[in-house]
Order: structure tokens, then C-alpha cells, then sequence
């Protein structure tokens, strides 16, 4: 137990947090121009910095930052759970106990609950973020919230307090976009190292990457059916009322591909895999110079290395 509630554990927690609010700030014009792609469906897709030129053109030059508050808390909250708790159960595991059936579980239910816990602050940000916007598609309802409370209490108010867990279903299937990515990663490592006895930070960097864009790519239609659901404001059904929750995945599915084809499910890719890539690049340097920063400065060992 003592472990698990370490300083070293914390120290990574807020490390952890740090970074991601830091990567996330600087590459967050990314993310606006991917969410924008996925859930306007008749917005036409170009390059992601002509739609942000378009963005800041028609919505002013804050444009793409909106909803930056909302976003950065949730991803401050879902990071902070993520590495506090990772490095407490490596700490355990590093400590001579070996991985079995039951600590797996543990991770796995940890991440569960780490998702139902902040899907209602990520719908929230969603409906925030895409406030105010140009959309093209006429079947969608615009928002008035007046903030994070307000959004909140009209969501709760008009549409049940279900409303905050749209989106759900599809990011518990998400929990599976590290286990895709540490699989690559780990083949492609293995696959380097039979030619050359030690990985360079390049090598290690290009590796990352490649195992993240192919987590991503083969995971993006779920992202695509989420931020539709956590947005919630088409009117999709026949009675022409404001859907708030699909609980059919593969209906929304169908009717994107039907409606645009294989590629409608994949609108905005190239925003998300800059995003994406970039954002865990900075956040992982900015989480080991403080990591190592904060031992130095503490005078402790690193006991966990990464």
C-alpha cells in the first residue's frame, strides 16, 4: 500500500498531467479542426490548415481555441488517474511480484471506471468546443450555454442526466487504442533489434509514431461515433427530434458510409494524426525532463524508469 501511495507515484501523476495539459494547449487548433470534420458531415474535407483558415476566417482568430478550459480539465483529470495509477502498480509489480490474471483486471477495471468517471466532462467540452461554430449541416442544433455549470444544468434539464454519458459505449471499446499501439510498438521494436544491438531516441520516437498512427487509423470510425454522440445535437430520427444518444454503434456507421461513403468515416484523420502524434511527443519530453527535474531537485532515484 505504501507503494501505491507513494510521493514517486504522485510526482509521475502530475507529471503525467502537466505534460498532456502543455501538449494539449499547443497542438489544440489540431484537435478543433479534427472535431469539426467528424461531426459537421457536410463540411468538405481539405487539409487541415485550410480548415482552420476557414475557422479563424468565419469565427475570428480564437476560433480554434474554444472550449480549451473544458477540454484541458478533463484531460488534467483522465492523465492525472492514468500515471498515478500505472506507476503505483509498476511499483508493485517492480517489487519482485509478478503480473497475473487478477493485476490485469485491476488495470482494466481502473481504466473502465477512468472512463465513466470523466465521459460526462468530455461531452460537456464537445458541446462547448463546437458552440458558436459555422456549421454547413442544417440538421444540427446549436448550444447557449453560458459555461461548464450552465452546459451541465441545460443537458440534465433537457435532455436526462443519461445525456452525459453519450458517447460512453464507444470509448469503453477505445481502452483498446493503447493495448493496439503497445502491440506494434512492441513487434516493431523487436523487428529493429534483430539488426542493431540498441534503439536510438530517433528510432525509439519513429516507432512511437508508427504504432500510434496505426492505433488511431484503425480505431478512428469509434472516435468518429463518439464525438457524434458526445455532441448529441443531430437530428438524425424520424420524428426530426434532437438525438442525444445512439445506443447502435454500427447504425451510425452504416448510415455515415451510406451517406459518404467508406471515407466519411475517416474525415479528419490527417488533423488527428498530427494531433495526436505531436501531442504525445511534447507530452512525454515534457513528462520526463519534469519527472527527472523533480527527483534531482528532491534528491531521490528514479526508481521507476520508463
Amino acid at each position: 500500500m505504501a507503494s501505491v501511495l507513494s510521493y514517486e507515484s504522485l510526482v509521475h501523476a502530475v507529471a503525467g498531467a502537466v505534460g498532456s495539459v502543455t501538449a494539449m494547449t499547443v497542438f489544440f487548433p489540431l484537435d478543433t479542426a479534427r472535431l469539426r470534420l467528424q461531426v459537421d458531415e457536410k463540411r468538405k474535407s481539405k487539409t487541415t490548415h485550410m480548415v482552420l483558415l476557414e475557422i479563424i476566417k468565419e469565427e475570428g482568430l480564437l476560433a480554434p481555441y474554444r472550449g480549451w478550459f473544458p477540454v484541458i480539465s478533463s484531460l488534467c483529470c483522465s492523465n492525472f488517474v492514468y500515471f498515478y495509477t500505472f506507476n503505483s502498480l509498476k511499483a508493485l509489480w517492480v517489487k519482485g511480484q509478478h503480473s497475473t490474471t487478477g493485476k490485469d483486471l485491476v488495470v482494466g477495471f481502473v481504466a473502465v471506471v477512468n472512463v465513466l468517471l470523466t465521459t460526462p466532462l468530455w461531452v460537456v467540452n464537445t458541446r462547448l468546443k463546437l458552440q458558436g461554430a459555422k456549421f454547413r449541416n442544417e440538421d444540427i442544433v446549436p448550444t447557449n450555454y453560458k459555461g461548464i455549470i450552465d452546459a451541465f444544468h441545460q443537458i440534465i434539464r433537457d435532455e436526462g442526466i443519461s445525456a452525459l454519458w453519450n458517447g460512453t459505449f464507444p470509448s469503453l471499446l477505445l481502452v483498446f487504442n493503447p493495448a493496439i499501439q503497445f502491440m506494434f510498438y512492441e513487434g516493431l521494436k523487436r523487428q529493429l533489434l534483430k539488426k542493431r544491438m540498441k534503439l536510438s531516441s530517433l528510432d525509439v520516437f519513429i516507432i512511437g509514431a508508427v504504432a500510434k498512427a496505426i492505433a488511431t487509423t484503425v480505431t478512428y470510425p469509434l472516435q468518429t461515433v463518439q464525438s457524434i454522440l458526445r455532441f448529441g445535437r443531430h437530428r438524425l430520427n424520424p420524428e426530426n427530434r434532437t438525438l442525444g444518444s445512439l445506443r447502435n454503434i454500427l447504425y451510425l456507421l452504416h448510415q455515415r458510409v451510406r451517406r459518404f461513403g467508406i471515407m466519411g468515416l475517416y474525415k479528419g484523420l490527417e488533423a488527428k494524426l498530427l494531433q495526436t502524434v505531436l501531442t504525445a511527443a511534447l507530452m512525454f519530453l515534457v513528462y520526463e525532463k519534469l519527472t527527472a527535474a523533480t527527483f534531482t531537485v528532491m534528491g531521490l532515484k528514479r526508481a521507476h524508469q520508463h
